[in-house]
This record gives structure tokens, sequence and C-alpha cells, in this order.
């Protein structure tokens, strides 16, 4: 039986759905859940296949998405980082009447590099699913590493991203591969376009997974969306900065039309 695993906590009047990365299970929050649970509804979520949502196979950006609209509370603010970015990006333009607004965390509407536009070299990502099946769980662990690269607490962090892996059961490398097929291919630039909710980017200076140039790029081609690169960040703003991270979110959430 496949089901989403969806846990709800927090005495505030908004309800936030966080939605985590590539890799990983909603325990990722937990930094930040005692200083966010005051103010919002908190959603903890678990993508299909990630975590306790166990029975999934590998699944389309869409379909993905789809699994979690009949969870969503009426007037959500999404909040997603890195995959879990794009995830609530589709959320967002598939059901733009449930939504209150939309946060992406170190994140991007397309993750793989080309001429025109900074990412992740297409190779790198094909080399972690060739690697998925040689060596699963050392793939994994080079992954994290990478996002919390640079930042003065850089090993604490990634020790802290591992036991969030390790702490729930490991998804299928199916699942994995499926993920890494999103961020190889999924490009949402001009679908957001049109979008007219409330957007914020939050990035990390140092990230090395998703360039600081991209909040460039995008606050051209979206001057209604505000972004904010925090400077001593990497992938995992939230983990290495939590006070920071969680004040912009609440600055945000408190402009919001009632």
């Amino acid at each position: 039986m496949s089901s989403i695993w969806w846990h709800t906590t927090g005495t505030g009047d908004c309800d936030l759905v966080l939605l985590h990365g590539w890799g990983l299970n909603a325990e990722v929050w937990q930094n930040i859940i005692p200083r966010l649970s005051p103010h919002f509804r908190l959603h903890l979520v678990d993508l299909p296949g990630f975590g306790r949502s166990q029975g999934f196979g590998a699944m389309t950006l869409p379909a993905m998405a789809q699994h979690l609209v009949e969870h969503l509370p009426e007037r959500s603010l999404l909040l997603g980082w890195s995959l879990g970015g794009l995830v609530a990006s589709q959320l967002a333009l598939t059901v733009p009447e449930s939504i209150r607004g939309l946060i992406s965390v170190a994140s991007s509407p397309c993750f793989t590099a080309s001429e025109e536009w900074p990412g992740i070299k297409p190779e790198t990502l094909h080399g972690f699913q060739q690697q998925l099946s040689n060596d699963f769980q050392r793939t994994v662990e080079r992954f994290l590493a990478l996002q919390t690269l640079g930042t003065e607490s850089a090993r604490q962090d990634a020790r802290q991203l591992k036991e969030v892996v390790l702490s729930q059961p490991m998804p299928s490398v199916a699942v994995l591969e499926g993920g890494l097929e999103i961020l190889r291919h999924c490009d949402l630039r001009a679908s957001l376009d049109a979008l007219r909710l409330p957007f914020l980017r939050l990035y990390g200076y140092l990230d090395g997974l998703v360039p600081r140039r991209i909040a460039a790029e995008l606050d051209v081609r979206w001057p209604q969306s505000p972004s904010v690169v925090m400077e001593k960040a990497a992938h995992a703003p939230f983990i290495s900065h939590p006070e920071a991270f969680c004040q912009h979110i609440l600055s945000f959430s408190g402009r919001l039309p009632r």
C-alpha cells in the first residue's frame, strides 16, 4: 500500500508545507521546527518514495506533485528545498488557487547547466546516476557532502544530513534515479514566467549545486519575485544558519495578504 507520510505540528494560523530535497526526508527540518511552530501549522512531508512514503517507484515531476495535491490545506504557503523547490513550483502551477505563496530554497527552475544558464553540469548528474547502481550509499553520501561544502560548519552539517538519511527508510535506487532524472531534464522557467503568486527565492552564496548567479538571472526575469542570497550559507541554509533563515520566512509570510 502506497501512502504519503504527512505530519502536522505547530500552533500558528498559517499552513506552511515543507518539501525536502533529493535523497532525504522530512527529518531534515528538525533544526527549524521549534523556531517556526509558534507561527505556523507546519506540514512535514516525505516525498513519494522517500523516507516513510514507501511503495512508490520513479515518477515524473507532475506525477509527484499530483500525489501531494489531495493533502494540501487551502491557502497553503509552500516551501521547497532543492528538488523540493521544483515540486513546490509544480504544485503552485497545478493548483494556484490553493496556494498562498511560494518559497524556494537553494533551488532552480532548471538545475542543468547550459551555455546560457548556470547550474550543475549534465555530466555530473549523469555520473551520479551511473554510480547509484554501483555504490548506492557512497553516492548519496557524496551528494550530501557537496551540499555543505564551503561553510564554516561544513563537516557538522554534512553529518547532520547523513543522520537524517539514516533515520528513516532509504529510497530505492529507482526512486533516486527518478529524482535525478527530474533534476536533469525539468525546466520550469517558461511556466513560472506566468506565475502571479507571491514568490520568495532563498540562495546560499557558497552553494556549489545552485550557483548564486541564478538569483541575478531570475531577478531580471522575475522582477516581482524577491531573492535573498545568504552570504555564508551553501546548499542547506536552514541547517547552517537556522535563525537567519527563519527570519526570512517570517518576514515574507508577514507581508502576504490575509
